[in-house]
């Protein structure tokens, strides 16, 4: 990580030529902040130092007296995780006193998986003008990437090649919605180069990620890429089996299924409220639960395991569990309060693209919240060093 004392600050706010310092007066402009943090993330000149975002001075460095509240701060923060930003860039926002005054500082690190994308665009810094990439600086950017620098879901499958990956599906249905529609017309580029773009490709090998996203059959490559559903007819593993289903395929179809398995299984009862007015109430509300399984496939560990995620559906419970342990920077004290690390970033892209999760890090607090209007007790989580499982109770 980047460390920078006030007297760097000091020097990099009054270098009016410098690529790696951008200046806004305030954070209504909250796409050329994005921007800026995309352009930063991508490091086009190789500074491999963080970029600066100083909030709350003119073009030229002067202080503007704007007040530096912890709402403007958690704005700047939440940024990088709105789902604009992909993948997620590491961002750090700090409050100095420079030239005798309070400002907003972000600090953006250059990304280990260039190239970094707002809403489908790659932006880079050329000297103090912040714009798209070209075509050639984006391959560059991407040919940046090193093998040994990226998480599981980026590094390349051995022994896989494209004929793994369904790729009229990639084409007609992921791109897109990957990369903004205007890129896309306008781009003349083979589809190998698109893909690797995309980090689908590492070389000309799939990367692990483009495979539990499109390939025709992930589990060929990943055996523990799947999901199995399970309801019983009682509260413990050895109970009469009522349902039970293996999700596998395309990361698309796996999720869609399984969240019409959810919705299949809620009862929904009427109760009538103290005006004689009736109510239809879940015993689980679709939404928690949802949001918990869509954090089983996209931040547990594929890795080493052939376990898949489990959704096991109690009388009395439901037990939903991912394997591997908590990742990074996440801890039992701060989990679901919005810390995120990612152990799967190309999944949670994937992810995003396809629209099952519109923002990173509000699923457990969403999932939490949605309990508690329904009247669910609190889902109780346990933390293991191979896996993570929820508990959801029914209402009462």
């Amino acid at each position: 990580m980047t460390t920078y004392s006030d007297a760097d600050l000091e020097a990099l706010l009054a270098d009016l030529e410098s690529q790696l310092v951008e200046r806004k007066p305030s954070a209504t402009d909250g796409q050329g902040i994005r921007r800026n943090i995309c352009a930063f993330a991508n490091d086009l000149p190789g500074y491999a130092r963080a970029g600066v975002v100083f909030v709350g001075v003119d073009d030229r460095g002067a202080p503007n007296d704007l007040p530096i509240d912890d709402r403007l701060l958690r704005n700047l923060a939440q940024m990088r995780d709105d789902g604009n930003l992909l993948p997620p860039p590491s961002l750090g926002v700090e409050v100095r006193t420079l030239r005798g005054a309070r400002l907003a500082v972000v600090f953006v690190e250059p990304s280990s998986s260039p190239p970094v994308r707002y809403k489908g665009r790659v932006y880079v810094k050329v000297g103090p003008t912040t714009r798209p990439a070209t075509e050639e600086e984006e391959q560059r950017l991407a040919e940046r990437r090193r093998s040994g620098d990226r998480s599981f879901d980026m590094r390349p499958a051995v022994g896989a090649d494209l004929g793994a990956l369904d790729l009229e599906y990639i084409r007609m249905h992921y791109l897109p919605r990957a990369v903004a529609i205007d890129v896309l017309e306008q781009n003349h580029r083979p589809l190998e180069q698109q893909l690797r773009s995309l980090r689908l490709l590492a070389g000309n090998l799939p990367t692990h990620g483009a495979l539990l996203g499109f390939a025709n059959d992930p589990r060929a490559w990943i055996p523990g890429a799947y999901v199995q559903f399970l309801r019983l007819d009682g509260t413990k593993v050895t109970d009469p089996i009522r349902d039970q289903k293996v999700l596998t395929g395309r990361l698309e179809d796996v999720l869609r299924r399984l969240e019409e398995l959810l919705e299949l299984n809620v009862a929904t009862r009427t109760v009538v409220d103290t005006a004689s007015r009736e109510i239809r109430r879940p015993d689980y509300p679709v939404l928690a639960l949802k949001q918990f399984a869509h954090n089983a496939v996209m931040h547990r560990s594929y890795e080493g395991t052939n376990a898949p995620a489990h959704v096991y559906w109690y009388a009395d419970r439901i037990e939903i569990r991912s394997p591997g342990g908590l990742y990074g920077k996440v801890t039992p004290e701060n989990f679901g309060t919005g810390a995120v690390e990612y152990r799967n970033p190309l999944v949670a892209e994937i992810m995003h693209h396809l629209g099952f999760a519109q923002r990173f890090g509000l699923g457990v607090p969403l999932a939490r919240e949605s309990l508690a209007k329904n009247g669910n007790p609190a889902p109780v989580f346990d933390f293991q060093p191979t896996m993570v499982q929820v508990t959801v109770r029914p209402a009462p």
